[in-house]
């Protein structure tokens, strides 16, 4: 699989339980310490227009100001839609691939933030499915793409902060993919 069409099956798995949020399912807990349903999304939609912002060459402080005050739009699934547009668009663009971004956590090259998105939109499906009890399954395919780029960075992953406690070290070798990138991903199914 390729990452472009890698992109496009984690928007889909994503927006699947995205579109399967009903009106009480807002403020239930999700995997993601601290967060509820609401948060995670506004994460995923400011994510896509963020990383459409810095492909383009938007600077790191524009990027930043996306995050300050971010809500919940009125029209959910349209600003789903047109975010996971505008960042494919700006990932497929013809030289984008060369490109280094300004990223808020570092100067990252474009495939490096692609895999970024991959991974959120994948991982975050999950986490939304687990927060509204929809299905959990991700495509394998999927899943083995995502954990190509996870599996070498599992000590950075526990150290950064954003992924919990890293892998919990209980989960086998020879356990499911899904359930080894869910647990090095902080994630403990």
């Amino acid at each position: 699989m390729d990452q472009l069409t890698a992109l496009d099956v984690a928007r889909q798995e994503f927006g699947r339980r995205l579109r399967a949020v009903g009106p009480g399912d807002w403020d239930r807990p999700t995997p993601c310490e601290g967060w509820n349903v609401r948060d995670l999304v506004v994460h995923v939609l400011v994510g896509d227009r963020m990383a459409a912002l810095l492909v383009d060459g938007g600077s790191r402080e524009e990027a930043e100001a996306l995050f300050v005050d971010a809500t919940l739009p009125d029209d959910v699934l349209g600003e789903f839609e047109a975010g996971a547009d505008a960042q494919a668009t700006a990932f497929a663009e013809p030289g984008a691939m060369d490109r280094i971004t300004a990223h808020p956590a570092g100067d990252f090259p474009v495939p490096l933030l692609l895999g970024f998105r991959i991974g959120d939109f994948t991982v975050h499906a999950w986490d939304l499915a687990r927060a509204i009890g929809a299905d959990e399954t991700l495509p394998e395919e999927l899943v083995a793409h995502v954990w190509a780029g996870i599996e070498p960075l599992g000590p950075i992953l526990a150290n950064s902060g954003r992924f919990g406690d890293g892998a919990s070290g209980a989960v086998a070798e020879q356990a499911p993919m899904q359930a080894r990138l869910l647990d090095a991903t902080g994630r403990r199914p």
